[in-house]
């Protein structure tokens, strides 16, 4: 028995942290068809509750707002991380750098209850000043954007550093100027990495309780604000059908992205060998 749990024991402990993990999702998605509302016992198979979800307007319309939002500051936060990210590694000496830094990474560290208060200062202080903006949609995005910033920095940034920096030399040695390599040389390299963190940061969006607390107005609550409203109501298999359809839509989209990566991946392979073998014919005809 020593021998078996030694042999086997990175296998066993990560099978527990999957089952930790995933059954209770497994159970909710039971019951999600569940016929009634008890959470104890399955009573039997129906789809009354994913009935209810598509008449529950509250949660449609959180779903298309939480939908919204994300979209936008996941692309907002793409595009700021982005230009963040190549700031700090390329130009690795300029007035301020600590203090830029510092302030790009914060969010990272800083709890969101933090975050949420200090924006939602802001935002107060501001529309007392200026009339605007208006507590929803734009200010919930705002906040969004802040928080997924630094979480894209770090994925856009990591692959800068890891980039062949002669490539951008050789280019501009050539005559390309910075603008040109940025777009035509850096740009596509790292397009993979933008997109991983626009993904990342269109999550962390989506599901964020905390931050949209603190900036919507009234009658505009994302997804994750009705359902939490729901349960802390009680029990709600709504809830449940609610959940089950996010962690299907979830699922095709990252095994769609995984076969995706994993295609680009081979055909590179396969374009790298044939590439391989007509200089090798070059070499043995010369």
């Amino acid at each position: 028995m020593k021998r078996f749990l030694e042999k086997h024991f990175s296998t066993l402990w990560m099978a527990a942290v999957f089952v930790f993990l995933y059954v209770p999702l497994a159970f909710m998605i039971v019951f999600s068809f569940n016929s009634t509302r008890q959470d104890a016992n399955f009573t039997g198979f129906s789809l009354r509750w994913y009935e209810a979800l598509m008449n529950d307007t509250k949660i449609v319309e959180g779903f298309w707002l939480s939908l919204k939002v994300a979209a936008t500051a996941g692309l907002f936060s793409a595009v700021l991380g982005t230009f963040a990210a190549f700031v700090l590694v390329r130009y690795r000496r300029f007035f301020g750098r600590t203090v830029f830094s510092g302030m790009v990474n914060a969010p990272l560290v800083m709890p969101e209850v933090v975050i949420g208060l200090s924006l939602l200062l802001l935002m107060v202080g501001a529309q007392n000043v200026f009339g605007w903006p208006q507590r929803g949609m734009l200010t919930i995005i705002f906040g969004h954007s802040l928080l997924g910033m630094a979480y894209a920095m770090v994925v856009v940034q990591s692959r800068l550093m890891e980039m062949d920096r002669s490539i951008e030399e050789a280019a501009m040695d050539l005559g390309a100027r910075p603008h040109q390599v940025f777009f035509l040389i850096t740009l596509p390299c790292i397009a993979p990495s933008i997109l991983a963190a626009y993904l990342l940061t269109f999550t962390l969006s989506f599901d964020d309780v905390v931050i949209s607390e603190f900036l919507s107005g009234p009658g505009v609550n994302t997804l994750p604000q009705v359902i939490f409203g729901y349960a802390r109501r009680g029990i709600n298999p709504t809830i449940y059908a609610a959940a089950t359809l996010l962690i299907v839509t979830v699922t095709v989209v990252i095994v769609s992205y995984s076969l995706w990566i994993a295609r680009q991946t081979r055909r590179r392979e396969r374009e790298i060998a044939a590439a391989m073998r007509a200089e090798t014919a070059a070499l043995v005809q010369t």
